[in-house]
């Protein structure tokens, strides 16, 4: 890579990190191109040429944040295979990543009615490409015999990551004392979710 090239690589690593702290405190109709040029220290001229426009510069984020999801979930085939430890794993990582953007998030949560369409596409790219590959371990978790066949993995991924997302808001809505920590809550949410799907445990039936 050149030095124009690496030159500018770093301008629209600038102008994304802008593009968050902007849309995390202004919300998608308040954030302008010209404050996020203004946080990046580049002219708004300079951030046209990376993003024709306020909409691309969104799509980016999103896609910017997911890549760095994908790259940590990537090598599936290094897992362990061991059910909870895996999961705990994942749990940890999807949590950091959670507590990384937290701002973005409960923002674009937020304003999920309002703008509809802007929130739907950034929450679809930002959930999805971690929610795929659960879902693939997990299917291969039921081939090899330690999740139940019976498992509904697309439900039971969205429980989990459910628990997960709650979690990450609770703590930044309400901070009180609740007995535990980050980590027992994250830890909980893996023992609850392997109790309820290992084949190695049978689940409860209600009385008929």
């Amino acid at each position: 890579m050149g030095q124009t090239s690496r030159r500018a690589a770093k301008t629209r690593e600038r102008l994304l990190k802008a593009a968050i702290a902007v849309f995390s405190t202004e919300g998608i109709v308040g954030a302008t191109t010209r404050e996020i040029a203004q946080v990046a220290e580049v002219s708004e001229v300079t951030l046209f040429r990376h993003f024709q426009s306020k909409d691309q510069l969104l799509a980016a984020v999103a896609a910017h944040i997911t890549a760095l999801q994908s790259e940590a979930l990537t090598h599936q085939d290094e897992w362990t295979q061991d059910l909870r430890r895996d999961l705990l794993a994942y749990a940890q990582l999807h949590d950091t990543m959670l507590e990384e953007h937290e701002a973005l998030l409960r923002m674009f949560i937020g304003e999920a009615k309002r703008h509809p369409d802007e929130s739907l596409q950034v929450l679809r790219q930002y959930f999805l490409p971690l929610r795929e590959k659960l879902i693939a371990y997990l299917r291969g978790c039921v081939e090899r015999g330690s999740v139940r066949a019976d498992v509904d993995v697309f439900l039971a991924v969205d429980q989990f990551t459910g628990m997960l997302l709650a979690g990450m808001l609770r703590r930044h809505v309400v901070p009180v004392e609740r007995g535990y920590d980050r980590d027992r809550y994250v830890s909980g949410c893996v023992d609850l979710f392997v109790n309820g799907i290992s084949a190695a445990i049978t689940p409860s039936r209600p009385a008929s």
